[in-house]
């Protein structure tokens, strides 16, 4: 269906003039996709990975330059006319992109646009369209579809709105998806609703799918062959059983080895093992350095700077990607039969590596150095004998919806926490997990209001944070509060652009008048601490990279020696090759300073990395909480249950084996004070329950119940249910 040839792609140096050099984005890539297979493109950012699928439909600006072949089904599309190519897309290849509120427009209905679609290719009426627009909509899982067909963009959901842009690709059943990160902005169960739609836009029309996305979870579970791109090149691809399996090019090996992983046991190794979580002391296999400037491209491997195998062939010439070499440990070269629809893909296993056929059965902590990290102090004592550092107990707070300019009216509320309840002891990580509008990040910043919370009590290193304290006791709060710091989830928004590195990690410690000869002192250690280099302290924040940038942040959240720092989802925005050194960071910081940490996270498979324990909210309320080796073998509520078995496992054969609990649309609205357990109309337990029990729960709140020695769930009929 489709084949690409040494496509490559250059874009006009910017202020350059016309001489000026081409900076290459994409270089040589060759790919291959039969009817109905998947083919997974990952890489880390700048990999090229979204300007290949941009180049597949000719969407590229016209500073882009694009060369090769392309053929979709025997047409070729590098040089097409622009009429051809509007013939092309929406018909026959169409694209899923990553933004999806950026992709619709704003004025027009949603079905109006799905119409068009049709219409522009077929023909049909317009009332043909509409009808054609409501049933693509039924078909992706859309509730009331000819009464949501009228919505806006901006009245769906993210979910909803990635939904509908999957119905709109596959109108006019095209021959070829591209998917461009279809996933990475939704909510893990969220994820999992718009990976069974793609499934199901796939079966419906039997379309090649180039899948691209960072998630080799995700990749693992859905993908038939999986390409791996690096500094504009595919450096490897294979079977997704085999990439896995036994990974040859080591760029690939430290990838899989970033990956934290929900199936890990307790004090493993990382790498294809998986890496520990609960015990605080495993690390994750970190890929040093970064990539290459794609416009400073010299001879020889791109990835030879950053590999630990790297010897003197690698700097002679850029490998050629090919088959693995013959003989032991080489394996076999022939391609296997191409894929259908519902089986696993097949092909050649090819590698760009001088070093391929002495790749075979490493692990990727054989390739790449993996610190050791020591177990926090006083985590050996009881947890009953740690000193506490955060207590939350029935946590509510409300925000008022108003109407009106000049005369501001009450005409509802948001209630935001409803019943949030966390305890946090001396060295220990807590993950707060959810889904957007649980309330994760109004219950954070509750740590920072001031005066007390509107309902419940918050007790922040022995200090109760109340309104009616005076005199001493506003000091003491004022005290406890300063020993409290946060890292946001957007590094480059959090720091000032104007400030040097050196002042932006100074800034708390003159906050809290500390000495400057301590200040001046402290600043090239903590840069030391976080991996920076003390030269590097005049810089300002552009001249580094997002994952520097993070260990800034962090670097300014210990300068003061706080007791509790608060991680918005601090690694969400970040590389998975990127994020293993930050989590490795968190979790020496943590051994060497003592500290302990409220992690808020969407990413499960992290909160089993680094957390001790675990609160999952949904809808402002705790519904279970505990040690997290508890709650991730022995879920009790039926929502961490589906949350956990939506989070992909980077296995291709324990990935496929694993049933989904697929939850019904999106969690309720706030603005509503519902009765009863708010997660009723999404729970899946409740058919099978009899008119009594579902009466219960649609009128008695539940209370968390113990379930364990540190596990506690609040659900009337709490069972145990493996998910892993």
């Amino acid at each position: 269906m489709l084949r690409v040839r040494d496509l490559r792609v250059e874009f006009a140096a910017r202020g350059g003039g016309r001489r000026a050099a081409a900076v290459p984005a994409v270089r040589g890539v060759d790919l291959d996709l039969a009817r109905g297979e998947v083919l997974g493109l990952v890489g880390e950012s700048g990999s090229g990975k979204s300007v290949t699928a941009l180049a597949l439909t000719g969407l590229l600006g016209a500073d882009a330059r694009v060369s090769g072949s392309v053929l979709l089904g025997g047409t070729q599309v590098v040089g097409a006319s622009d009429g051809a190519m509007a013939r092309l897309r929406g018909s026959r290849i169409s694209m899923v992109f990553q933004d999806s509120l950026s992709a619709f427009t704003p004025v027009y209905r949603i079905g109006d646009q799905i119409a068009e679609t049709v219409r522009a290719h077929r023909g049909l009426s317009r009332r043909q369209a509409r009808d054609r627009a409501v049933e693509l909509l039924d078909l992706v899982g859309i509730p009331e579809p000819r009464l949501r067909a009228d919505a806006y963009p901006h009245e769906f959901s993210g979910g909803m709105r990635q939904r509908a842009m999957i119905a709109a690709a596959i109108a006019n059943d095209p021959d070829l998806i591209l998917a461009d990160e279809p996933t990475t902005a939704l909510d893990v169960t969220i994820q999992a609703q718009v990976l069974d739609v793609l499934r199901t836009a796939r079966r419906e029309t039997g379309a090649a799918l180039l899948f691209v996305s960072h998630d080799l979870g995700v990749v693992a579970g859905f993908a038939d062959r999986v390409a791996v791109m690096y500094a504009g090149r595919v450096v490897e691809t294979a079977p997704v059983d085999e990439l896995f399996a036994r990974p040859r090019m080591p760029y690939t090996l430290g990838l899989i080895g970033a990956v934290p992983r929900l199936d890990a046991p307790d004090g493993a190794a990382t790498g294809t093992a998986g890496s520990a979580g609960g015990t605080g002391v495993a690390a994750l296999v970190p890929i040093p350095g970064s990539p290459p400037p794609m416009a400073a491209l010299a001879g020889g491997c791109p990835f030879a700077a950053r590999c630990p195998l790297t010897r003197d062939a690698c700097r002679d010439a850029e490998p050629a990607l090919a088959p693995l070499p013959a003989g032991p440990g080489g394996g076999p070269a022939a391609a296997a039969p191409a894929p259908g629809p519902d089986s696993p893909g097949g092909g050649p296993h090819l590698v760009a590596c001088v070093r391929a056929g002495e790749t075979a059965g490493l692990a990727p902590q054989d390739v790449f150095p993996v610190p050791a990290l020591p177990p926090a102090p006083g985590t050996a004592r009881p947890r009953a004998e740690r000193a506490p550092i955060l207590h939350v107990e029935g946590l509510v707070r409300t925000f008022r919806l108003t109407k009106g300019t000049v005369v501001k009216r009450t005409v509802g509320a948001v209630y935001a926490a409803d019943g949030v309840d966390l305890d946090i002891r001396e060295g220990e990580t807590l993950g707060l997990v959810g889904e957007s509008g649980s309330g994760k990040s109004t219950t954070l910043f509750e740590l920072f209001r001031d005066g007390g919370p509107e309902e419940g009590t918050v007790t922040l290193l022995g200090e109760p944070l109340g309104g009616a304290a005076r005199g001493g006791g506003r000091r003491a709060v004022r005290e406890a509060r300063g020993r409290v710091q946060i890292v946001f989830q957007d590094p480059t928004g959090s720091l000032d652009p104007r400030m040097t590195i050196a002042d932006i990690i100074a800034e708390p410690m003159r906050a809290r008048r500390m000495p400057r000869e301590e200040i001046e002192a402290r600043v090239p250690r903590l840069l030391r601490q976080v991996g920076l280099e003390e030269a590097h302290a005049g810089r300002f924040p552009h001249e580094f990279s997002g994952g520097q940038r993070q260990r800034i942040g962090i670097a300014r959240a210990v300068s003061t020696s706080p007791r509790l720092v608060v991680l918005d989802e601090p690694v969400s925005a970040l590389d998975v090759s990127v994020q293993a050194g930050v989590l490795n960071l968190l979790q020496r910081l943590k051994a060497e300073m003592g500290l302990a940490y409220l992690f808020v996270s969407h990413d499960l498979s992290v909160v089993r990395h680094v957390a001790d324990r675990v609160s999952v909210m949904y809808l402002g309320r705790t519904v279970e909480a505990g040690d997290v080796a508890s709650v991730f073998a022995r879920p009790r509520h039926p929502y961490t249950q589906a949350l956990l078995s939506a989070v992909p496992i980077p296995d291709p054969a324990r990935e496929r084996a694993r049933t989904r609990i697929l939850l019904a649309g999106d969690p309720p609205s706030p603005t509503r004070r519902h009765t009863g357990c708010r997660f009723r109309a999404r729970c899946p337990l409740l058919p099978s329950l009899d008119a009594g029990q579902r009466a219960r729960c649609a009128e008695q709140v539940p209370a968390l119940a113990p379930h364990g020695p540190d596990h506690v769930a609040a659900c009337h009929w709490a069972r145990e249910r493996p998910v892993v």
